[in-house]
């Protein structure tokens, strides 16, 4: 291909691809300069295919970078909701300058494979402050156990909710009811009165409350974590998590 074709046709199908329809305008064209162009385009494809990866990779660049613009307003906008709600269970360091949010369903088999994650980011960083809210989106048995984990907090306290949210992490199998009764029975739970809580409007609102702040921060699935200015919606490794906590402290 001559060089002056190559300077012209690619940063042509560059803008093309890359920008808004408003900065290329086709129907500018005359029907022989039109023809003339998909011409060489379409040559100038068959010779350097290499092209639409770079045109792609920019399109992909661009909108990554406005998707962090508009999480971190969403975080913004819903930061209280998120790092300050009374009716979350808090653990790491309750004094930490760093604060992650996790969004979990207890029927998620992601969720359990992150759990260690999380526990290796407060083990390796002491100044994490970590809340927990429960999402339940997998159907019943989800619900079941959201529930009993928001009442197991309101009746019992933090140390218990720390148990109760280890061994539903940790347990195979689904969460159901009877599965349920089972990690109540081995906790020595009351429950009775613990299933009285369970259907309670207070852990009804909770429960509404979190799914409401997820659906604000368009979160489709569990596990999301939150941290000042950033939303992850899927499983990171710790060292991955371990790493935006540094920028987000370091950021300020």
């Amino acid at each position: 291909m001559p060089p002056f074709r190559r300077l012209l046709v690619a940063p042509l199908l560059t803008a093309a691809l890359a920008f808004p329809a408003a900065a290329f305008d086709p129907a500018a064209m005359t029907d022989a300069e039109r023809a003339a162009f998909r011409a060489e385009v379409r040559s100038y494809l068959l010779e350097n295919p290499e092209v639409l990866l770079e045109a792609v990779s920019a399109l992909e660049a661009r909108q990554a970078a406005e998707q962090a613009v508009d999480d971190a307003t969403l975080v913004q906008v819903n930061a209280e909701a998120l790092f300050s709600s009374p009716d979350d269970w808090v653990g790491g360091n309750p004094d930490g300058d760093v604060t992650l949010v996790e969004f979990v369903d207890y029927n998620c088999g992601f969720c359990r494979r992150a759990y260690p994650e999380v526990m290796q980011v407060l083990e390796f960083d002491p100044d994490v402050r970590l809340v927990i809210k429960e999402l339940p989106i997998l159907g019943p048995g989800s619900e079941l156990a959201s529930q009993m984990a928001v009442a197991v907090l309101r009746l019992h306290g933090d140390e218990a909710y720390a148990d109760l949210h280890d061994r539903l992490m940790t347990q195979r199998g689904e969460m159901n009811a009877a599965a349920l009764d089972r990690v109540g029975a081995a906790m020595g739970l009351d429950m009775a009165a613990l299933r009285a809580e369970m259907e309670s409007p207070e852990v009804a609102r909770i429960l509404d409350e979190n799914r409401a702040l997820a659906a604000r921060l368009r979160l489709s699935g569990t596990p999301s974590f939150a941290l000042p200015g950033r939303l992850v919606r899927g499983m990171l490794p710790a060292p991955a998590l371990l790493d935006l906590v540094d920028t987000v402290r370091s950021e300020g």
